[in-house]
């Protein structure tokens, strides 16, 4: 059993995952086991306080979570599983979070009282509801930034640079998505970005209806849109939507 452990850590994580979703139940259970503390870390950073694998409910949504990503990764996105999987744990605690009312911003959802008669008022509950919902996409919103931050970072590209080189006119910030989009659904085009870290202007030009002057001066803001259309990023992916569909 021992041999078995030390022949797995040697194994490329991702390279585990793929068994994993073969149907190999000794490595999924081995990384269950193993990435705990790293479960418990992703847990205790939606909490805000530590979280104890043996008796935090929310550990077990994390771990259920980590479990669920296994099967749902796919590294064709360029993404890191533990990357993913982090962005996976977050969010199902989140969700539980809401649904179980036990977060302090979501102020007792189901216990609004009015101070004369003591019974439930509707609309505080709706409001509080509201705000719940807000700060909740607030977090969701400011984790995948933080996320994609660091993936821009593998592409020699930063937020700062980018407000420098984005399209000013909206026809063509769209014309950008929509090229990114075509870069990205092309199966070979997207294997070339994700190894190269670059765009393939040459094949690019000739699925495209811009000229090769467009696409060089909007490659860097083409690249960002090409990352976020290959990440976990809900949030980020409204902001697409609509263009180029």
């Amino acid at each position: 059993m021992e041999n078995r452990s030390t022949e797995e850590e040697e194994v490329p994580l991702e390279k585990q995952i793929a068994l994993v979703q073969q149907g190999d139940q000794s490595i999924q259970n081995h990384l269950l086991k193993v990435y705990q503390p790293f479960i418990a870390k992703s847990v205790s950073q939606v909490c805000k306080r530590y979280i104890d694998p043996n008796t935090d409910d929310e550990f077990s949504v994390g771990l259920i979570a980590f479990n669920e990503a296994m099967f749902s990764y796919s590294n064709d996105k360029g993404s890191t599983f533990l990357s993913f999987a982090s962005l996976v744990v977050k969010r199902k605690v989140i969700d539980y979070i809401r649904k179980e009312q036990t977060n302090p911003a979501q102020a007792s959802l189901d216990e609004v009282y009015d101070e004369d008669n003591m019974t439930v008022n509707p609309l505080e509950v709706k409001a509080a509801k509201e705000l719940y919902q807000v700060q909740s996409e607030s977090w969701h919103r400011s984790e995948e930034i933080k996320d994609l931050e660091q993936k821009l970072k593998e592409y020699k590209l930063s937020f700062e640079e980018l407000t420098k080189i984005s399209p000013k006119h909206q026809d063509a910030r769209e014309s950008a998505i929509r090229t990114a989009k075509i870069l990205y659904e092309d199966e070979s085009m997207r294997d070339f970005v994700y190894k190269k870290k670059k765009i393939p202007i040459k094949a690019l030009i000739e699925k495209v209806s811009v000229s090769k002057k467009t696409l060089e001066r909007n490659r860097k803001y083409i690249l960002a849109i090409f990352v976020i259309l290959g990440g976990e990023y809900i949030y980020l992916k409204d902001y697409l939507k609509g263009v180029g569909d």
